[in-house]
């Protein structure tokens, strides 16, 4: 009896990963990692501005090279690779022309940034952000947000194209339509110039389009005319019906097939959201969050619509129809740092090693192991009520009530206070911003039960996670896939492919369980208590000055 094997194919916003899994139990037979180069060199971005842009070629370069190389080494028989799933970052939106080619692939526009994909953590359209949720609460009609928190996010669809049209109208002009990145790297695989057909995720254009069933898909022309008469035309441009990604989006096309050495029957599914394919990948259900936890977190959530119906949630990324279980509502809310916090403390604290020492070799090896000392150092920290509290907003606040215009800030410093003391005090105020996450879920009428956690983090620090535990009083149960989003790409590959009949035999079939349960300690717990009101005063403060 021959294998059946399926790609998830999962886009991260430092590499790509190819991951081959047998579609009958799950198994990972294979996977291969492409670093892109052109980001790694930071062309193109600005941090200083918060801008960050990616060349797409990066992307098509790390498609390539990924699933050419985990087929060859792993020796399997393209003949029995059945189906391919793409998850990328998000919202991370991208310029095309009318054939559906990105427009930095067009020699005029290979060196424009306004011209690449706009990554998910480009803030540079805040601006155009709290434009959006004014106009959607004065402009007389719907408010297209209510669906996506009530708050619209300059990390989101909309903010990012209005924010390019007006500081580039060479771009706003060559821009036919826009695609989200899982769409556009679906399309390259399975398109033939014509984009107007291009089957479009229900998940990134419910959570970060303003697109829903119940106002006939897209915001009104009326509302988008307000903001700037050119988004009406981008509309039209767009879509009306979106898909949820156990959905075959085509076949692969003749140039892909032979450039991957794949038939060219192989199903590629509709295209879909990193963290909604790593809540897949960490066998979603009802009543669990699963927490994504890397550079930012995503939080998913299921539900039924008999549950939510017409309730919507406030101040969290977007409840949507089918964006992770077709036939559940999927809810989702995250962090705009979470490792990225830690890493920004590590590259503070290092300024003398980046500036003394000449040797590259020996500074990457000393910064490589920096974050496990500190962890190690700050667990043996005390834990009392009179020590440093941090904010986690060094790249603003994604949920609850999206503002990226926050900053962070560190309370209770003197001259005791040492490196792993802010060190743990700033891996509490990560778990804290969680716990405001857990707090709004609970507080709007969703109830969680158990939490998995997900991702580098997930998978590496005890520390954060133990900690998180006792922040949270809840056990938090950790995947044992350690691709978690590229097993759940899988795992909709394997349905679009009609391996399986649905995402629930897909889960049954593929889950790869879970391998540790983190408790809650009591005495941490009553500490914490006390500290997180500490955490919400601070936040209160900084958000009021």
């Amino acid at each position: 009896m021959s294998k059946n094997y399926v790609i998830g194919l999962d886009f991260g916003t430092d590499s790509v990963r190819s991951v081959l899994v047998d579609a009958s139990n799950g198994d990972t037979i294979g996977s291969y990692v492409h670093w892109y180069k052109r980001w790694k060199e930071g062309r193109y971005c600005d941090p200083a501005i918060n801008q960050f842009r990616q060349h797409v070629q990066d992307h098509i370069e790390g498609m390539e090279n990924t699933i050419v190389q985990v087929i060859k080494e792993t020796g399997t028989n393209p003949e029995h690779i059945k189906g391919i799933c793409i998850d990328t970052t998000g919202s991370s939106p991208i310029p095309v022309d009318e054939s559906g080619k990105a427009l930095c692939l067009s020699p005029a526009y290979s060196e424009n940034p306004n011209a690449m994909m706009v990554l998910w953590k480009d803030h540079t359209s805040i601006n155009e952000a709290e434009e959006i949720n004014e106009v959607a609460r004065t402009w007389g009609g719907t408010d297209f947000t209510m669906y996506e928190g009530g708050i619209y996010s300059s990390e989101w669809f909309w903010a990012k194209i209005l924010h390019i049209c007006r500081i580039d109208p060479v771009i706003k002009n060559a821009a036919y339509s826009w695609v989200e990145h899982c769409d556009l790297m679906t399309y390259i695989l399975t398109g033939n110039d014509d984009i107007d057909h291009l089957k479009r995720s229900r998940c990134a254009a419910g959570h970060k389009a303003m697109w829903h069933e119940s106002w006939d898909g897209l915001p009104a022309d009326g509302f988008l005319e307000k903001l700037d008469p050119h988004l009406v035309q981008i509309k039209h441009n767009l879509y009306h019906d979106t898909y949820t990604s156990d959905i075959p989006a085509g076949n692969l096309n003749p140039e892909w097939a032979v450039r991957l050495g794949l038939p060219e029957d192989v199903v590629v599914a509709v295209g879909t959201f990193d963290a909604h394919a790593g809540a897949i990948g960490a066998e979603a259900e009802e009543f669990t969050l699963v927490r994504v936890m890397g550079t930012s977190t995503c939080d998913i959530i299921v539900s039924r619509e008999e549950i939510v119906g017409d309730k919507t949630v406030k101040g969290i990324c977007g409840q949507v129809d089918g964006s992770v279980i077709p036939g559940m509502v999927g809810l989702e809310a995250g962090q705009s740092a979470f490792g990225d916090v830690l890493a920004w403390f590590r590259d503070v604290i290092s300024w003398p090693i980046d500036n003394l020492i000449d040797d590259p070799k020996k500074i990457e090896e000393l910064k490589s192991k920096m974050i496990a000392k500190l962890s190690e150092q700050a667990s043996k920290t005390p834990l009392n009520e009179s020590v440093p509290v941090a904010l986690d907003w060094v790249n603003g606040r994604r949920t609850p009530d999206a503002d990226q215009s926050l900053k962070a800030a560190v309370m209770n410093l003197n001259l005791g206070t040492k490196a792993p003391h802010i060190f743990r005090a700033l891996v509490e105020a990560i778990c804290f911003g969680s716990k405001k996450i857990v707090d709004r879920f609970t507080d709007e009428g969703v109830e969680i039960k158990e939490v998995v956690g997900i991702g580098g983090v997930a998978k590496k620090s005890p520390f954060i996670m133990q900690t998180l535990s006792d922040v949270l009083n809840m056990p938090i149960k950790i995947a044992v896939s350690e691709q978690a989003p590229a097993l759940g790409a899988a795992m909709y590959a394997a349905v679009a492919a009609g391996i399986h009949s649905d995402i629930h035999e897909a889960i049954e079939a593929m889950g790869n369980g879970f391998e540790t349960t983190y408790h809650p300690i009591a005495a941490n717990v009553e500490i914490y208590k006390t500290l997180y009101k500490k955490y919400e005063a601070l936040g209160n403060f900084i958000e009021s000055n």
